[in-house]
């Protein structure tokens, strides 16, 4: 195996031979590698010549190897324990995954450049195995490498800064010892493992908490909390300073709330990082979410919208003026579909200013300002300037109180089109809770234009069961009769980290503002009023869209369940 891979070409000269990449670009790469140091496939990905999927492509061509897909893979523990250095697999992005089937001194190591011998060779030797290479992405192997060595790595560097800084240190050493901005302390290496460790898990919330023996550390995703780490409780000072340090926080401040802002870079993909942090009994608790453009900005096909939704969804959006609410409680993918329909509506001709607290995701050609009481700019101050700024569009990160939705409701009817959040639990409500906070009738009816109210609902996995729906099932689906009816529910594998579910959908309740509803509306008619007249203008409720969802296969029953009980409870 190594006497033919020694005869082959280089990487570069491959990709060339296969059209990859040019000959220029080659040349490029190469003396950009020359300068950085970094492997000739890193640099081809980061001056965009080429993708990870391409290269694999092309090296499984050209060398007749294997293609794996790590991600879905259950690695056994023998193999794992082959290689206890994650950081010799990263310096040359391997990840032995298998023995081989007719070989059992053969280890089958998933490799981004399968021609690197020096790699072949170092991990023979530390594993006393013959090496098999088989083709994968570079991003795929780091994500591996993550899940089965994570976990090591932090209690690692965790026992280092023990060792380093004794058992017994004081909180201002910790301090101290946190405020290094250098690299490799111990420190900073376990707060950006953390981080790291959260991207890769597909987080949007990091916890860490100080409980009366030791810190905990849990990572929410796809809307549920899973504990991932635990650390000595003197190591809290250190952690807590080095997150205020980065977040721009006073670290000498331990009896005050505390907010800031993180940036940081995982595997590519720029990261914003809100750091809210508490002072609890047992010390400060840190909670630090999670946001990327690329998430907040998706394509309107990738929210879950059916088409018959979609079409509603264009049309409240090609109003000119008016107001566009989206509702729902906090973590409910307000944010990402109040950032799709800017996106969708962000042309050059057009001047769209945001007032949002915080400014979640930065978004070319939009002009986003940012709340800040201290300065006195509230949403409604911001509202007043915005407003001399010869907007078209403008978008509110959330109408709070009276004097925010009176100048929210002022410009829709002066020629503005508004869209805003609301925290209420349907489409009707929203109708209600403006009523509530003083804005006449009337003038709803005239200002609103749409409300979508929406949830989120953890989407199967492909490991997903088939399963007969019983008599409560049907009933909750609204399906009568008494013909066979399959659903799916959740199962559990390598690939969804044994949860059953992967990613999360919207799902939708779209309420246009039609005649009969304004004439509801001025007439200031009850919330169950209006939601009839939706209903009979052609609305699909919650509950209505979950049921589709579930028969689709797409989500579960469960899951529909924990969205609409508060639908259930109304009935």
């Amino acid at each position: 195996m190594e006497g033919i891979f020694r005869k082959k070409k280089r990487i570069g000269d491959l990709l060339v031979g296969e059209k990859v990449i040019t000959e220029d670009q080659l040349m490029t790469a190469l003396a950009k590698q020359k300068e950085t140091g970094h492997r000739l496939g890193a640099v081809l990905l980061e001056m965009n010549f080429t993708t990870e999927r391409e290269i694999a492509t092309a090296l499984t061509k050209q060398l007749g190897l294997d293609f794996v897909v790590l991600k879905g893979i259950r690695i056994a523990p023998e193999v794992i324990s082959l290689v206890k250095d994650s950081n010799l697999l990263k310096k040359y992005n391997a990840m032995p995954f298998e023995f081989a089937a007719f070989d059992a001194t053969m280890l089958r190591v998933a490799m981004a450049d399968p021609m690197d011998i020096y790699a072949m060779d170092d991990i023979s030797a530390i594993t006393g195995m013959q090496v098999e290479p088989v083709v994968a992405t570079p991003d795929d192997i780091i994500k591996c490498i993550d899940q089965y060595y994570g976990n090591a790595e932090a209690q690692a560097v965790a026992e280092q800064y023990a060792r380093e800084r004794g058992n017994d240190l004081t909180e201002e050493e910790a301090e101290e010892a946190s405020k290094t901005d250098v690299d490799n302390a111990p420190i900073v290496i376990l707060v950006k493992k953390i981080i790291e460790q959260a991207v890769r898990q597909r987080a949007s919330d990091i916890h860490i908490e100080a409980l009366e023996a030791r810190i905990r550390v849990r990572y929410r995703v796809d809307g549920v909390m899973h504990e991932v780490g635990s650390y000595a409780l003197n190591m809290l000072p250190a952690i807590s300073a080095r997150v205020k340090i980065i977040g721009g926080m006073d670290i000498s401040e331990k009896r005050k709330p505390q907010d800031g802002r993180i940036t940081q870079t995982v595997d590519k993909t720029e990261f914003d990082i809100r750091v809210s942090v508490l002072p609890t009994v047992f010390g400060e608790k840190i909670v630090m979410r999670l946001t990327s453009k690329t998430t907040l900005t998706k394509e309107k096909k990738l929210l879950g919208f059916s088409e018959e939704e979609m079409e509603k969804f264009d049309k409240i959006l090609s109003n000119p003026n008016g107001i566009i609410l989206v509702t729902g409680p906090t973590g409910s993918g307000k944010s990402t579909t109040l950032y799709t329909a800017l996106s969708e509506l962000n042309k050059e001709n057009v001047n769209i200013i945001t007032v949002e607290d915080p400014v979640e995701a930065n978004v070319d050609g939009i002009n986003q300002v940012q709340v800040n009481p201290k300065a006195d700019m509230t949403f409604a101050n911001a509202l007043r300037s915005i407003l001399r700024q010869d907007p078209d569009i403008i978008m509110i990160g959330e109408i709070r109180d009276t004097e925010t939705a009176s100048i929210a409701v002022s410009a829709s009817i002066t020629g503005h089109l508004v869209v805003s959040t609301l925290h209420t639990n349907s489409a009707a409500s929203s109708i209600t809770r403006l009523v509530d906070m003083g804005i006449e009738p009337y003038l709803i009816a005239d200002s609103t234009v749409g409300v979508i109210a929406q949830r989120l609902v953890r989407r199967l996995c492909n490991c997903k069961k088939k399963v007969e729906a019983n008599a409560t099932d049907r009933v909750l689906l609204g399906v009568k009769g008494e013909e066979p009816l399959a659903i799916y529910k959740a199962q559990g594998c390598m690939h969804c980290n044994e949860t059953g579910y992967i990613g999360r959908i919207g799902v939708y309740e779209i309420m246009p503002i039609t005649a009969p509803l304004k004439n509801a509306i001025a007439r200031n008619v009850p919330t169950d009023e209006i939601q009839r007249i939706a209903l009979e203008d052609g609305m699909s409720t919650l509950r209505m869209s979950a049921a589709r969802m579930v028969l689709e296969g797409v989500t579960s029953i469960d899951e529909m369940r924990r969205i609409t009980f508060i639908e259930e409870d109304l009935e």
